[in-house]
C-alpha cells in the first residue's frame, strides 16, 4: 500500500470514530429493564397538531397565537419527548399501507403485503416480534389496545397469519402466547373453542370495573382485562363519548388500563415483596435480582377508526386518551430513569387530515369543535337510528323543513342549521335525503365520493363542521406520509433520525441486548 494511501485511510477512521453516531453514543449504556411501546394507529404529525390546537383552544388559549401553541400545558406528552424521529411507512407493495402489514414491520423487522401478520410477502414464512423477543428474554409481556385484542395491529405483537381476518386463528395464538397481560377491548370473533383455548393457558377474563381495579393491589398471572363497557365490535367507547352516555359510565380510559398492566407486570410473588411509600402500587414494590422487567405495547386503535369516517372531535379525543396512557408510562419513567425506554409513533395517517382548509385560507376556528359532545358512532346508535325510524321512507320531509333534524345537528354537533352557508345547507340536504330514503339527485359515483360506507348525514355533518375549524379531509383510508415517532429513556436517542419502519424494531431489539439481526424466523 502506498503511504498516501494509508495516510488517507488512518484519516478516514480516525473521522469515523470521532463521528458520535447513535450507537456509539449509547455504547455503554445497560439495556432498559422496561419498555413500552405506544403505537397511535392512524396518527401522524397533522393529528398531533390538530389535537394541541384544540387543546390550546379547550384550555383558553388561541389556536393561532404562537405562544399559545408553545405553552406546556397546550402540548402532548409526546411532543415533548427529548427524541424525535420520523419512519416511512410503505410496505411491499403500496405506498398507503395497512395496519397488518406495517404493524408486521415495527414488530418484526419485516415488509409484507397488505392484510398479511408476522410473515413475508410470499406468506411461506413466520417471524418473531420484539414482544415475542421480549419474554423468551424472561421479561413479562403485555398488549393493550382501545379496540379489539385480535385486530390487526395487537395481534402483530403475539400472532403469523396470512389474512388479519383469521380472527378465530390469531385468537387462538394469543392463548398460546403466553403473554401475562392483555386489555383493553375484547377478543373479536371468538366462539367454545377459542373461550376454551384461553382456560386452558391458564388465563383469566376480567371485565367489570371493581374486578379490574382490584388488579392494582391484587395482581395476577395470565389476565385479560377487557373494559367493561364496549362499543363497536369489541372495542372500547370513544372518549369523546365517555362522559356524555350513560351506559358509559364503568368506562376505564386508556390511561387506567395502562396503569393497571403496569401493577400486574410489576408485580413480584407476595413473600418476596417489599413496601414503601408511594401513590401508584408500582412505586410501592422493592424490584429484586430475578426481575427481568416487562415490554407493554398500548396501541389507540380508534385514533384510526375516527380517521376512516372524518370525524376529527373523535380522533381528537382519541389522541388525548392515548396521550393520557403515555402520561402513565412517564410517571413510571420518572421512578426509574435508568431503566426504561418509552417509544411513541403511529403506524400510518388514516383520512388524508389536513391542517388547513380551502373555504377558511390562512384562519383557524377551533372554538366551532367545541359544540361536539358525541362521536359519529354513538349519534347513530343512540340518535339518529331513532330519528330514521320516525322520519325515513315514506314519512321524509326534507333537512330545510325538518326542525326536529336541524335541532340533534346543534345539541350533538353545535352546528347551527342556519349559519351555513348555502352550498353546505345543499349538501346537507342531499345527504340527509339519501340518509332518510336510500336515495337522492345524484350519481352512485358521487355518492360513493361523498359519503364512502359512512351514514351520509353523519359523515356530512363532520365535514361541513370540520372544515368551518379549518380540518380537511381528502381520503377515508389510509395515506401514505412518513409518520412522526419520539421517545424518552435508556438509549433514547437511537430513534432520532429518518428512517423506515422496519427500523423501529430493529432499534428496540438492538436496545433491549437481541443480538441476532432482524427480522428473525420462527
Amino acid at each position: 500500500m502506498k503511504f498516501g494511501t494509508q495516510k488517507t485511510l488512518i484519516l478516514i477512521v480516525a473521522l469515523l470514530l470521532a463521528v458520535p453516531t447513535a450507537a456509539s453514543a449509547n455504547r455503554g449504556q445497560k439495556s432498559p429493564k422496561y419498555v413500552f411501546f405506544f403505537l397511535g394507529d392512524g396518527m401522524s404529525a397533522t393529528q398531533i397538531q390538530a389535537t394541541e390546537a384544540y387543546l390550546t383552544t379547550f384550555n383558553g388559549g388561541d389556536a393561532t397565537v404562537a405562544t399559545d401553541l408553545a405553552q406546556s400545558g397546550n402540548r402532548l406528552n409526546m411532543t415533548q419527548m427529548p427524541a424525535a424521529g420520523m419512519q416511512m411507512t410503505y410496505d411491499s407493495f403500496a405506498l398507503m399501507t395497512d395496519s397488518a402489514s406495517s404493524a408486521t414491520a415495527f414488530s418484526c423487522g419485516l415488509k409484507t403485503q397488505s392484510g398479511t401478520i408476522g410473515m413475508d410477502a410470499a406468506k411461506t414464512m413466520n417471524f418473531k416480534s420484539v414482544a415475542q423477543l421480549a419474554k423468551e428474554q424472561g421479561k413479562k409481556v403485555g398488549v393493550i389496545s382501545s379496540v379489539s385484542l385480535n385486530h390487526a395491529t395487537p395481534a402483530a405483537m403475539y400472532a403469523q397469519v396470512p389474512s388479519r381476518n383469521d380472527y378465530k386463528d390469531i385468537a387462538l395464538q394469543a392463548a398460546l402466547s403466553g403473554y401475562d397481560f392483555f386489555g383493553g377491548g375484547a377478543f373479536h370473533k371468538t366462539d367454545e373453542e377459542t373461550d376454551a383455548a384461553f382456560e386452558a393457558a391458564g388465563y383469566t377474563i376480567v371485565n367489570t370495573f371493581d374486578g379490574i381495579m382490584d388488579l392494582y393491589e391484587n395482581p395476577i398471572d395470565k389476565v385479560i382485562a377487557s373494559n367493561p363497557v364496549l362499543q363497536d365490535s369489541n372495542a372500547m367507547p370513544y372518549a369523546i363519548d365517555t362522559s356524555n352516555v350513560d351506559r358509559f359510565a364503568d368506562n376505564l380510559t386508556l390511561a387506567e388500563i395502562t396503569d393497571v398492566a403496569i401493577s400486574v407486570l410489576s408485580a413480584q410473588p407476595k413473600q418476596q415483596s417489599e413496601w414503601h411509600w408511594g401513590w401508584h402500587p408500582w412505586t410501592k414494590r422493592k424490584q429484586h435480582k430475578q426481575d427481568n422487567g416487562f415490554f407493554l405495547f398500548v396501541e389507540g386503535g380508534k385514533i384510526d377508526w375516527a380517521g376512516h369516517a372524518n370525524d376529527a372531535m373523535a380522533n381528537i379525543g382519541d389522541m388525548l386518551d392515548f396521550d393520557d396512557a403515555v402520561g402513565v408510562a412517564l410517571d413510571f419513567y420518572n421512578q426509574y430513569p435508568d431503566d426504561t425506554l418509552i417509544v411513541v409513533t403511529g403506524d400510518h395517517e388514516t383520512g388524508g387530515m389536513t391542517i388547513g382548509h380551502a373555504t377558511t385560507g390562512y384562519s383557524a376556528h377551533y372554538e366551532t369543535l367545541l359544540g361536539q359532545n358525541m362521536s359519529f358512532t354513538e349519534f347513530g346508535i343512540s340518535v339518529l337510528s331513532a330519528h330514521k325510524a320516525e322520519f325515513g321512507g315514506a314519512n321524509f320531509t326534507s333537512l330545510e323543513s325538518n326542525s326536529v333534524a336541524q335541532d340533534i345537528m346543534l345539541a350533538y354537533f353545535g352546528l347551527d342549521y342556519s349559519t351555513l352557508n348555502g352550498y353546505q345547507q345543499e349538501k346537507l340536504n342531499d345527504a340527509y335525503q339519501k340518509s332518510m330514503t336510500g336515495a337522492n339527485g345524484n350519481s352512485t359515483d358521487e355518492n360513493k365520493w361523498l359519503y364512502a360506507g359512512y351514514d351520509p348525514f353523519t359523515v356530512t355533518i363532520t365535514h361541513v363542521l370540520n372544515e368551518n375549524a379549518s380540518i380537511g379531509w381528502t381520503s377515508y383510508s389510509h395515506t401514505g406520509v412518513p409518520v412522526p415517532l419520539f421517545a424518552t429513556g435508556v438509549k433514547a436517542d437511537a430513534f432520532n433520525g429518518f428512517y423506515d419502519n422496519t427500523d423501529i424494531a430493529k432499534k428496540i431489539a438492538s436496545i433491549m441486548g437481541i443480538r441476532q439481526q432482524l427480522p428473525i424466523a420462527e
